[in-house]
């Protein structure tokens, strides 16, 4: 079946490339190949945690004038749900390598130079 779908985009690439009323549809300024290497960027951090437990630290800091004594409930719950959180992110990067199941960018290039694009036509 993917190699049906992929007849079918090359018939289509190759009708938009044909002429039609004796101009082409599709005229490319650049050759339909990939480079030879990728961007070298770094993923966005991911959303804040412990959100909801540093609010209710606060407001528990605001309700007392800033005295950390009458608030040590709230802190010893703030701190446990950063430890966690840590902890949760240091297990996620070990197993994910941090990319989210994506190839690493030096990796990519690695691949792309080992095995480049052939840049004369068959």
């Amino acid at each position: 079946m993917a190699a049906q779908g992929g007849a079918m985009f090359q018939e289509k690439v190759s009708r938009l490339l044909s002429r039609h009323n004796g101009k082409t549809v599709l005229k490319p300024n650049r050759t339909l190949a990939l480079k030879d290497t990728v961007a070298n960027r770094k993923l966005k951090k991911g959303e804040a945690t412990c959100i909801t437990e540093m609010s209710v630290l606060m407001a528990c800091w605001k309700q007392n004038n800033f005295v950390d004594g009458l608030c040590s409930s709230e802190i010893s719950s703030f701190y446990t749900c950063v430890e966690t959180a840590q902890a949760a992110m240091k297990n996620q990067s070990e197993q994910s390598n941090s990319y989210g199941g994506r190839m690493p960018p030096k990796q990519a290039i690695t691949l792309l130079r080992r095995y480049p694009n052939l840049r004369t036509e068959i």
